[in-house]
């Protein structure tokens, strides 16, 4: 009993020490990736513009996060692409006269990306949910107006969730 409760100690401090090493035990991406294209994702929601804002910020977070070369198709050893399937805004705090002061955008996407070189598919997964809140002060109409503006910021969230799930997890 000793023995087998010494063997868990050693188990559970090694696991502390590797965690505090920063050590990951993840894969690393294959040798040759070192570029990717990001085109322009899919849009099968009702809500135009959605797919070019989330694909602009998924590039800014790609260059931002300094692991891949963001090049164009052509050029790249990989390819992210993309499809935005749901895009929804609910309201979710309201003041005491039940004026809403607070929104919740969720976007649901399908994800792949591909391997050119070797033709292979390296992540894929559908139905990724992401979601980010945002705040509105005033009337209805000027909720309307800032709502692109408001998916603009959540889209950097998102994409960064998604640069996350997609790249960090090599």
């Amino acid at each position: 009993m000793r023995r087998r409760l010494g063997v868990v100690a050693l188990a559970v401090v090694t696991s502390v020490l590797v965690a505090a090493c920063g050590y990951s035990f993840r894969g690393t991406l294959p040798s040759h990736v070192r570029t990717v294209a990001v085109p322009m994702f899919g849009n099968r929601t009702s809500e135009p513009g959605v797919e070019a804002i989330l694909t602009r910020s998924i590039v800014q977070a790609l260059a931002t996060n300094g692991r891949l070369q963001v090049v164009r198709p052509a050029e790249a050893d990989a390819i992210l692409d993309g499809e935005v399937t749901s895009y929804a805004v609910s309201p979710i705090a309201f003041d005491q006269t039940l004026n809403v002061q607070q929104y919740r955008l969720v976007v649901v996407l399908n994800l792949r990306m591909r391997d050119v070189r070797r033709n292979a598919v390296l992540f894929q997964q559908s139905g990724v949910t992401e979601q980010a809140d945002f705040r509105v002060v005033g009337p209805v109409s000027a909720t309307i107006s800032r709502e692109e503006s408001a998916l603009t910021q959540a889209a950097t969230e998102i994409a960064r969730s998604i640069v996350s799930l997609a790249i960090d997890r090599f």
